[in-house]
């Protein structure tokens, strides 16, 4: 995909609403210097682009008991195309990954799970992980503290 071009005011707009996506058109226009018609313009044309390609709430995981954050390095028996195809899917329809990408380097495929606690943890390993098509060898990392997550930092937009 290509790089959008956008200018000052779609940048102010696209801050704001990485800082809060709840935002009202009125409440964006107290920051952004357009009124909240123009501003509902600029945004339905950035969702058209491509350049917001959705929302969503920021859940506090821990809340609803998951307590451990899991990363696990996975490196796959070949890359065969299918056996790539076929892991891809089975890792998408696994409920407790909440992200997969593939990797360069050493190993294929790093992913990050969810767990309610170690026990938890070791049921997913054994019923989702290692069941995975083509795993030759996991190495799982324990997250002992999350500093920052975001899906693109406010700070990138002004370059």
């Amino acid at each position: 995909m290509a790089e959008i071009a956008m200018d000052a005011l779609d940048k102010a707009i696209l801050t704001a609403l990485l800082a809060d996506g709840r935002q009202s058109q009125v409440e964006l226009a107290e920051r952004v210097p357009l009124s909240p018609t123009a501003i509902g313009r600029r945004i339905r044309a950035l969702e058209q682009s491509g350049v917001i390609s959705g929302y969503e709430a920021k859940v506090n995981r821990k809340a609803l008991g998951f307590t451990m954050m899991v990363v696990v390095q996975i490196s796959l028996e070949s890359q065969n195309q299918d056996l790539l195809v076929a892991f891809e899917q089975a890792a998408a329809a696994a409920p407790s990954i909440v992200s997969c990408y593939m990797m360069s380097g050493q190993d294929d495929y790093l992913i990050t799970v969810l767990a309610r606690d170690l026990a938890d943890f070791e049921r997913i390993h054994k019923e989702q992980l290692s069941r995975l098509p083509g795993v030759s060898r996991l190495h799982s990392s324990f997250v002992l503290r999350e500093v920052t997550s975001r899906s693109l930092p406010g700070s990138a937009l002004l370059r």
